[in-house]
């Protein structure tokens, strides 16, 4: 529904992400779409993420909300590209959520395993500014689960 706001007003940014109610979210007749729970994934183009996760590293706190949204859920999709699976959910709120990593996966409910920090937080991780164990420690991340640790998969190679 708000994309479609936005669209009938030009003002959609190309960012939002599972918007609409779910006659709007179908996908009956468009068997090209990837699916991933039910709902077609939104793949950010590698050239636009690259330029939000730059635009958001030499901008911090005053990136523009628009910039924030597309590095989170590039560096999110960059994640899930990696190792796909459903054990490890990673939430960046209120920018957008990534379920990876092989092992056993959950369907209902909140999953066994949570990381969930803000996205400068994110971004820093991504780009090895700062490290899972600096951010575990200074609380700037929460993690729930035996495997919810994700030093094996920091930084995140995003450039291309």
């Amino acid at each position: 529904m708000v994309a479609g706001l936005l669209a009938q007003e030009g003002r959609h940014d190309g960012v939002l992400a599972s918007t609409g109610t779910e006659n709007e979210n179908s996908h009956e007749g468009n068997p090209s779409d990837e699916y991933r729970g039910g709902m077609a994934k939104v793949r950010i183009e590698t050239s636009a993420g690259i330029a939000a996760v730059r635009s958001v590293l030499e901008s911090g706190a005053d990136a523009a909300r628009t910039e924030k949204a597309t590095a989170v859920r590039y560096l999110l999709q960059l994640l899930g590209d990696r190792e796909p699976g459903a054990t490890v959910e990673v939430r960046i709120p209120p920018f957008g959520a990534v379920q990876f990593m092989e092992g056993l996966s959950h369907t209902r409910g909140t999953p066994p395993n949570v990381v969930e920090t803000d996205a400068l937080t994110f971004v820093d991780l991504a780009e090895g500014r700062l490290s899972w164990g600096d951010a575990r420690e200074r609380a700037l991340v929460s993690a729930s689960g035996s495997r919810a640790d994700l030093t094996a998969y920091l930084p995140i190679a995003w450039r291309g």
